[in-house]
Parts: C-alpha cells; sequence; structure tokens
C-alpha cells in the first residue's frame, strides 16, 4: 500500500496524555488456562492502574522480546500499582500458545477486529521499510485509576521498552 492508497480519513487519532481511556471488554487467555472477559471499567472500579499494550501478532520476534519484557518485570510494575494486559489481533488460541510458550504471567486480550486497537489509535498508519502501511503500531498505555492516560507511546521499540516504561512511571 502506498501513500496515495491510504484512506487518512479513516486513520484514528493518537491518543494524549490526559485523555480519557476508552473503556472496553475483551476475551482474555488467563495465564491460569482459563478465559475471562476483562474491561477497562471493572478495573478501574477495582482501583487499579493499567497498562495496556497493543502488539502485532503473537509470537513473533518482537513481539516474543517484548512480552518476555513485561513478563521479568511484571513484580516492578505490580509493586508501582499496575495490571498489565497485552492486546492483539490474535485468536484466544493462538493467545494461550503464547502464555503457556513463553511462561507469561499476565492476561492476553483478543482484539480480532480491531476495535480497541483503533479506539487506542494502535492501528493505522506506519512505515515498514521506507513505505507506509497500514497496521498495527506497537503501542503502550499507562492509565490511572480515573480512567486518564498517564502515558501514551506509539512505534515503540520492543527491546528495553519496559526499562524505559519503569523509568518513567517510577
Amino acid at each position: 500500500m502506498t501513500d496515495s492508497d491510504v484512506d487518512h480519513a479513516a486513520v484514528p487519532v493518537r491518543l494524549e496524555v490526559g485523555s480519557q481511556a476508552p473503556d472496553f471488554m475483551l476475551p482474555a487467555a488467563m495465564p491460569d488456562g482459563t478465559e475471562t472477559q476483562i474491561s477497562l471499567a471493572s478495573l478501574l472500579a477495582d482501583g487499579r492502574k493499567v497498562v495496556l499494550y497493543f502488539y502485532p501478532a503473537a509470537m513473533t520476534p518482537g513481539c516474543t522480546t517484548e512480552a518476555c519484557d513485561f513478563r521479568d518485570n511484571l513484580a516492578r510494575l505490580h509493586t508501582l500499582g499496575f495490571t498489565v494486559l497485552g492486546v492483539s489481533k490474535d485468536p484466544l488460541t493462538k493467545l494461550y500458545r503464547f502464555i503457556e510458550r513463553d511462561h507469561l504471567n499476565f492476561p492476553l486480550l483478543s482484539d480480532p477486529d480491531l476495535t480497541v486497537h483503533k479506539q487506542y489509535g494502535a492501528y493505522g498508519e506506519k512505515k515498514l521499510y521506507g513505505k507506509k502501511h497500514i497496521g498495527v503500531i506497537r503501542s503502550t498505555f499507562a492509565i490511572d485509576t480515573n480512567g486518564q492516560l498517564t502515558l501514551a507511546r506509539y512505534n515503540v521499540r520492543a527491546k528495553g521498552h519496559v526499562d524505559s516504561l519503569l523509568k518513567q512511571l517510577s
């Protein structure tokens, strides 16, 4: 897809710090092998802060690096009061394989129709090898207990992302 093929009106607006985080309810693959529905509203009602990150595809090299980085730093994020949720367009069956293969210790949410991706601006125009494409934009958001964004990052690098995130959240 070239720049002239991109429908700019269809490209979602990116969220900014201070914006209200869009509510969602998505099916989740849990680390214990169970399935549940997770909504932002229920987490906020429980007084939780949330790190919500969007990644292109389970079990790909960059997404595995990022997920394992969150796994390895989950205790540090919990100490800061954050619940971590990963979101992709993958079906639950693939998310369960990802959790099991890489021993992930946080829920992975399935958004196959990209509705939540688009609400957060995590799906849209991006450059890949110098060409513009439409696809999932690796993005991370921190949401406070009032549902406001305290961090909104787009086009993040998978490697070293969580260390950078922790520095900003501390």
